[in-house]
């Protein structure tokens, strides 16, 4: 942590949100001079305002900690390159088509791993008029279900989600060149390739 670094993003997120530094202050809950103090360097935020210093300022704990934002490369707009996150409190489903900080129910979220599926966990893929129907004996349950099934292309993607105790049975539109993508709660994410014919 350099507060030198830390100062310098504070200021600049402050005046990015049109706050005065009185304002900041009296959002979170400390003095004028606080602020001032910290935007110097000559002083870092307790932790215990962190996270309302962050939310106030449109960022995160983390990046504060670090005194940088960071950009990507402007994306060329592959969706082949979509990452997928489970909030492992609530179950949310969340992509970025490149790389980004990704936080749900105070947690920063890691990029789920995506692995070919074998043969017995690959899912039925039948083409009925225009649209892929997808179906599969996989369990279930509460304990062990298929969170969701996706549709990706080059340019499009379409996510379906999935409930326990409903079987797994959906259809989702045939676009050429496609990949299914599915996760198990068990197994993780699992991709497999689609014919359009």
């Amino acid at each position: 942590m350099n507060q030198n670094n830390t100062g310098a993003l504070i200021r600049k997120l402050r005046l990015e949100n049109n706050l005065t530094q009185k304002d900041l202050a009296s959002a979170i809950g400390v003095t004028e001079q606080a602020v001032s103090k910290w935007e110097r360097g000559l002083g870092f935020p307790d932790q215990s305002i962190l996270q309302s210093l962050a939310e106030k300022l449109g960022t995160e704990t983390g990046v504060l900690l670090s005194g940088r934002l960071d950009s990507n490369e402007k994306s060329s707009g592959d969706m082949k390159k979509t990452r997928f996150y489970i909030c492992p409190v609530c179950g949310n489903i969340l992509t970025s088509s490149a790389e980004a900080s990704v936080c749900c129910c105070g947690k920063r979220l890691t990029p789920l791993e995506m692995r070919k599926a074998t043969e017995e966990e690959k899912l039925s893929a039948e083409i009925i008029e225009n649209e892929f129907y997808i179906s599969s004996a996989h369990e279930m349950t509460k304990e062990h279900y298929i969170s969701f099934v996706a549709v990706l292309s080059g340019d499009t993607l379409l996510i379906r989600k999935l409930y326990p105790q409903w079987d797994l049975h959906t259809r989702l539109p045939r676009i050429p060149y496609a990949t299914l993508i599915y996760y198990c709660t068990k197994h993780g994410l699992m991709y497999q390739h689609l014919r359009a014919r």
